[in-house]
């Protein structure tokens, strides 16, 4: 298709989008039974395996692209500390309000593409940003006011903002650093970075594992996480990065919300009210004034 570069950034986070709901639907099932912070070290090895293959066959893997190895440590920093601190927040916080302080990264990644790119948000965008952010909003509460109102920040929610602040700087920073190198490439180089740092992490965890009382649906979690959801959704962030402003990129987190209720229903979890469909409309609505250039 002969789609213009920003076209095909939008593209590939409307698939980014999809494939992130997946993993909260699949990862609702497998948390219980599993540390989430080994499932997240697990599963970043083998993205950074898979994305070496696939840079490999596609000639990236070259002397220039290993250049200033520290931009790879400093991305997959920022990672790891999104993650770490993700899980870290969810000991003491709730997945509501945590969603909440989630939608707020699009806007903290205006911030960040400010600040290191320069990129500004004209009017439009920042409607854009607002009418997203009140969409997912209501998709996350489904529809309830009353439990809007009763947000309480605590411990856990403000660990999980810095993480989130992390992973708009990611987005910024993908743009600032990158040297020419492909996306499969430069997101090779940040997975394998963040793997390194996730496995000392977690290493006192992943030694004490029964591996041999794993149960199936955390394999299959671990499985499509590792490839869906961290290798081509990585790789997804990069491509869409090096094409559009920081803050569009990370506004598609917006229709994670949405994308979770289909998944929810193909996998015969519980729907919400019809009434929440109202968010949906209002983070499409968002999108369409992102679409505009």
């Amino acid at each position: 298709m002969n789609l213009s570069p920003s076209l095909r950034g939008h593209a590939a986070m409307l698939v980014f989008s999809a494939l992130v709901a997946g993993s909260f639907s699949l990862g609702e099932r497998a948390a219980p039974l599993v540390d989430p912070a080994v499932l997240t070290a697990l599963r970043f090895p083998l993205a950074a395996v898979l994305l070496g293959v696939a840079a490999w066959a596609s000639g990236g893997l070259t002397a220039r692209a290993a250049q200033a190895p520290w931009r790879y440590l400093l991305l997959g920093a920022l990672m790891a500390v999104y993650f770490i601190l993700m899980f870290e927040g969810l000991k003491t916080a709730a997945a509501v309000p945590t969603a909440a302080v989630f939608t707020l990264t699009p806007v903290m990644a205006a911030g960040f593409g400010w600040l290191v790119l320069r990129q500004r948000t004209t009017p439009r965008m920042a409607l854009a940003l607002a009418v997203g952010a009140t969409g997912a909003l209501w998709v996350i509460f489904r529809a309830d006011l009353a439990a809007l109102m009763r947000l309480e920040i605590g411990r856990g929610e403000m660990v999980y903002f810095w993480g989130c602040a992390a992973h708009a700087l990611y987005t910024a920073m993908v743009r600032r650093l990158n040297r020419g190198e492909g996306a499969l490439t430069f997101a090779c180089g940040t997975m394998t970075a963040g793997s390194l740092m996730l496995l000392v992490w977690t290493a006192p965890a992943l030694l004490r594992l029964d591996w041999g009382a794993v149960p199936a649906i955390v394999w299959v979690t671990l499985a499509y996480t590792s490839v869906a959801a961290t290798a081509v959704t990585t790789a997804l962030v990069q491509y869409a990065a090096l094409r559009l402003p920081a803050s569009k990129v990370m506004a598609y987190t917006y229709l994670v919300p949405a994308w979770v209720i289909l998944w929810e229903r193909a996998m015969g979890g519980t729907m919400p009210p019809a009434i929440v469909g109202l968010g949906v409309l209002m983070t499409g609505a968002a999108l369409i004034l992102l679409l505009k250039e």
